[in-house]
């Protein structure tokens, strides 16, 4: 599927902005305002042109609050938060030390703090305790009543942001009488931004210390915790779940084995095999070259070299390695939902290798089909068909059809 752009990345991009309009993440005339003012690939305009979208919805936010006009003001503020983040996203010659990047990404998560003080809902901003600091998250309760609910704890991905959340699970969870607790992890977000911690594979070091949190909570049913990966997610909750039994459901939107299969496609065999040799001296030159006409290659090198603190693009392909299954998916017993896209850019093949992986735990694969505009990565586009699927299943593994 191509949306309104040619350039792979930038429809992709396009499209999870558009597609977050379901929980109000976006606006469909603003998008087509915007992609209209951008050349195809032209990583310049994305940024400015998606910023002034962004700059527009917040002032019509302020406006809309100053006048007391509670609902309109939150509507704009949560376009405005997915905008900056839109903005923000090809920003990847020097992450960190850009401070168009952090002037963005705290711009993002102040629109939607402020959009979150009028919701009709409850939304807590937690700091929960990981090894000698905190990560930032947000708890999403379904009211105020103190009741323990069953709750998705929500794990996301490569380049997600905990605002993202939202849009990504917790809108559709509430409506159906699920708390949701999100954070950001080492490599994500203001974890990666603001405290400089990156990515780690070894993500039962992280889930450990969130469920510690979570059950700690009594508006949490501590029988009823489903863990939620989403994109690189997939691969970092079924890693915790392989090392912690207190998870009741386990969603992987996608699944992922192995991640560095997303990178070894996307380059020649004999350049992947340099990279394994570590002939770094003739390999960085031809990735850099590739990485000069692909988009998608070069943002995926940058934001690696950035989210997982490698020293070298060779360097961070190599360190996708780590990030596997293999050896441990045989310890993972807890239900499990396994989603695929059928045309999914970046791991097709993956969520059929985890299913078959999975010998000890009651396995589920759905793959939603680009015939019904839900088969990109994640079904961007297709939120409602996608929460549909997943939390169709949740309620019947966790007994609350009809909630």
């Amino acid at each position: 599927m191509r949306f309104l752009f040619d350039n792979e990345s930038f429809s992709f991009e396009t499209l999870r902005a558009a597609g977050f309009a379901n929980y109000g993440g976006s606006d469909l005339g603003e998008v087509l305002a915007t992609a209209a003012r951008i050349g195809d690939g032209d990583e310049a305009a994305w940024h400015a042109e998606w910023k002034k979208t962004a700059e527009r919805a917040e002032a019509i936010g302020e406006r809309s609050l100053a006048d007391g006009h509670r609902v309109s003001a939150r509507e704009a503020l949560l376009r405005a938060s997915n905008y900056y983040r839109t903005a923000e996203f090809f920003l990847r010659d020097h992450p960190a030390d850009d401070p168009e990047v952090t002037e963005l990404s705290t711009r993002s998560r102040d629109a939607f703090v402020r959009a979150t003080e009028l919701f009709d809902t409850p939304v807590e901003a937690v700091e929960i305790p990981y090894e000698d600091t905190t990560l930032p998250g947000y708890l999403f309760l379904v009211d105020d009543s103190g009741a323990a609910r069953p709750t998705v704890v929500y794990t996301s991905g490569f380049d997600s942001t905990l605002e993202e959340s939202y849009f990504a699970v917790a809108a559709a969870a509430l409506r159906r009488g699920y708390n949701v607790l999100a954070y950001d992890g080492p490599g994500q977000g203001a974890v990666l931004r603001r405290q400089g911690i990156v990515f780690r594979p070894d993500w039962e070091a992280v889930v450990t210390p969130v469920l510690d949190y979570a059950l700690g909570r009594p508006e949490i049913a501590g029988d009823r915790v489903a863990l939620f990966g989403y994109s690189l997610g997939g691969y970092l909750v079924a890693r915790a779940a392989a090392f912690d039994d207190r998870i009741a459901a386990l969603i992987l939107d996608d699944g992922i084995h192995n991640f560095h299969a997303a990178f070894a496609k996307a380059i020649p065999p004999f350049l992947a095999e340099w990279l394994h040799e570590k002939r770094d001296d003739v390999a960085v030159p031809v990735l850099t070259l590739l990485a000069g006409v692909s988009t998608q290659l070069r943002w995926g090198l940058h934001n690696g070299v950035w989210a997982m603190g490698a020293a070298s693009f060779g360097d961070f392909i190599r360190g996708t390695r780590d990030y596997t299954l293999r050896g441990i998916a045989d310890r993972i017993t807890a239900p499990t939902l396994v989603m695929d896209a059928d045309q999914d850019h970046f791991l097709q093949g993956q969520p059929q290798l985890v299913r078959d992986a999975l010998v000890n735990a009651p396995t589920t694969l759905v793959t939603l089909s680009d015939t019904e505009g839900a088969g990109e990565h994640c079904h961007m586009g297709a939120m409602f068909r996608a929460h549909q699927t997943m939390f169709d299943w949740l309620d019947t593994t966790f007994g609350t059809v009809g909630g």
